[in-house]
């Protein structure tokens, strides 16, 4: 998989996923750990070459947190992040997120000793997020989740 250099980038645009599941009447998202700082975030990566912004978000889903599942065709909404690149310089990325409903969680996976992962109610994950622009995408999401049928929220992508 060739991952595009975000110094050669014009934007610095990321792709994340908001993986959720429902639970009884209401739905869960997975939350996991950025590997620095530790904060609360949701999986999040660059462009791969040759892949939609929604397949590279749903592969940063199973990279970073080990699920896969369908990932919606439209961007729920994007936000801003400050990413620390490996040679210590620190960029600010534009996210643009994609809703992924989980249809499976594997035990292992690549990123598994780099970070926590949580099931966390949509109370929870407001409480735990730091960023007030992923805590309305995460908002918006629940409340979208709430009063449609997911298929009408999220169409598989091809």
């Amino acid at each position: 998989m060739s991952r595009v250099n975000p110094q050669s980038q014009p934007s610095n645009i990321q792709y994340g996923a908001l993986p959720w599941r429902r639970m009884g009447q209401g739905i869960q998202v997975l939350l996991i750990t950025t590997r620095n700082t530790r904060r609360w975030i949701v999986p999040k990566g660059w462009p791969t070459e040759g892949k939609t912004p929604a397949e590279c978000a749903a592969l940063e889903a199973f990279e970073e947190a080990g699920v896969r599942g369908r990932i919606a065709g439209e961007i729920l909404g994007s936000f801003n992040h400050r990413k620390q690149l490996k040679s210590g310089e620190t960029v600010v990325c534009r996210v643009q997120l994609f809703a992924l409903e989980v249809t499976e969680a594997h035990e292992e996976w690549s990123e598994k000793g780099d970070r926590e992962i949580r099931w966390c109610t949509t109370e929870e994950a407001l409480a735990r997020v730091h960023d007030a622009r992923l805590r309305r995408l995460i908002a918006k999401f629940a409340q979208l989740a709430g009063t449609r049928a997911s298929a009408q929220v999220l169409p598989a992508s091809a």
